[in-house]
């Protein structure tokens, strides 16, 4: 029998570390604008767009685009069930707060591990690709590079959210000047019409063309849905947004509409104007800009992509720190890794959480994650399937009556939702399966040996009291 939770609208007053004024609480103090500019920047389009659209070009060719198209309409569903449950739980708990009420703590642990797994090793990776962008002007070592970014998110996530908020936001501006430059000279010098974006060819050995095949475009879609997949941060900042019930919905899909423009229509651009399809292939966006214009525009370029991962660093880097602080506050540890974890700061920003992300993070810059992509799009696509699998349950009894943005075509979004990403893990390489498969059964056992048998006082997820509007 699923080992369900208290009523989501039930104050829980064992909920963390207590100081004299109650349970440690996240401070307000974002609105919807300094929420999106956040979500945004986790999204970080340029750094997607330079740093994962390039292995697609590979694989996919000139699929790359449909496959991102798809991809971003099947986000489309996994927002709405992200805004559903974002409002009628907002908790910084992210989606493990919001599956474990409605499906149970189990479900809710182990969409909790998947979701930690995605957003603790995608940041140190993406941050070594800063050293490829500053190589214009100084050569570093990936590794050191991407140790140095993960540092100064760290120092950058010990700020109040506000000062962060402004300070992402700038970065993003220069992000999205990188990415429309790139896209205004892509369709300008196009040497090909649209009819090559469904054409599915990619530059073969030895100078052949071959064709991609819809299986393979379905096994893309793993990773396509991690192209935008940044879009679930306004879940996790619902405790520290204004006026969650109204603001969540819309920094989501709001979220999700700006980013697929912005990653997008470069990449259709860049399809259009690659000189020959092994070029495509290839992959080198910097220098194709640089082909298309010049050396000083393909040097601009390359240096907003590095301020784009520098920017990711510091949000993701927020994002992970208020999920162990949640986890922490909900007593997912022994008691003093949870006092540690739920610790506030001067600015109000769990600073030993941030720590406990940003450190492993620069360490992990000097391991090698070859598997990281694979791993990373069937953590992304387990976890959404998990969340539609909660979006599912969402309007069954109390909550049927919570008070929260619906989305519409309930329940059929959800289940086709949920039908579509059980086939796409079906498609995925059977060494990412396993590989995602043993951490997660490492969790299973975690959960079995020590979180169940103390369900009364580890693990109780609960939601703010101040967050019930």
């Amino acid at each position: 029998m699923t080992d369900t939770l208290r009523p989501a609208e039930t104050p829980v007053l064992d909920a963390g570390p207590l100081t004299s004024d109650g349970p440690q609480k996240l401070k307000r103090s974002i609105g919807i604008v300094g929420g999106t500019l956040l979500t945004l920047s986790c999204v970080t389009p340029a750094s997607t767009l330079f740093v994962v659209v390039p292995d697609l070009f590979g694989s996919l060719g000139t699929a790359t685009a449909l496959t991102i198209a798809i991809g971003s309409l099947l986000c489309i569903a996994v927002a709405f069930c992200y805004s559903e449950l974002g409002t009628l739980i907002p908790s910084a708990g992210g989606e493990y707060a919001m599956v474990s009420t409605m499906a149970g703590r189990l479900a809710g642990w182990l969409v909790f591990v998947l979701s930690l797994l995605v957003v603790m090793i995608v940041p140190p990776v993406i941050a070594m690709g800063t050293a490829d962008y500053l190589a214009p002007i100084v050569h570093l070592d990936p590794a050191v590079a991407g140790a140095g970014v993960m540092l100064l998110a760290t120092l950058a996530g010990l700020l109040d959210l506000r000062a962060n908020a402004w300070i992402t936001g700038v970065f993003l501006v220069l992000e999205v000047i990188a990415a429309a430059v790139v896209a205004v000279l892509g369709f300008a010098h196009s040497e090909r019409g649209a009819g090559s974006l469904v054409s599915m060819q990619v530059a073969g050995s030895g100078g052949h063309t071959d064709t991609v095949t819809g299986m393979l475009v379905v096994s893309g879609l793993a990773i396509a849905l991690f192209v935008t997949q940044g879009f679930s941060t306004a879940v996790y900042l619902s405790e520290e947004l204004e006026n969650p019930r109204r603001n969540v919905a819309r920094t989501v899909l709001a979220t999700l509409a700006i980013s697929t423009v912005i990653i997008l229509v470069p990449v259709v651009a860049i399809t259009m104007g690659a000189s020959d399809l092994s070029t495509l292939t290839g992959g080198d966006i910097s220098s194709m800009v640089t082909a298309w214009s010049n050396s000083a525009v393909g040097t601009f370029v390359s240096l907003c992509v590095a301020l784009a991962i520098i920017n990711a660093g510091i949000v993701m880097v927020i994002q992970n720190s208020r999920v162990l602080f949640a986890s922490a506050r909900d007593k997912a540890w022994p008691e003093p890794v949870n006092h540690g974890l739920a610790k506030l700061g001067r600015f109000g920003s769990p600073w030993v959480a941030t720590l406990a992300v940003g450190v492993p993070g620069a360490l992990l810059c000097f391991v090698n994650l070859d598997t990281l992509y694979g791993v990373t799009g069937v953590s992304v696509t387990g976890m959404y399937l998990l969340v539609a699998v909660a979006a599912l349950l969402a309007r069954r009894g109390s909550h049927a009556h919570t008070p929260a943005w619906r989305m519409p075509l309930w329940p059929a979004m959800p289940v086709l939702l949920i039908v579509v990403l059980a086939y796409i893990l079906s498609q995925q390489e059977t060494g990412y399966l396993l590989w995602t498969g043993g951490i997660t059964a490492v969790a299973t056992l975690y959960w079995a040996f020590y979180l169940r048998p103390r369900r009364d006082t580890r693990w109780l997820v609960s939601i703010p009291e101040d967050t019930q509007e």
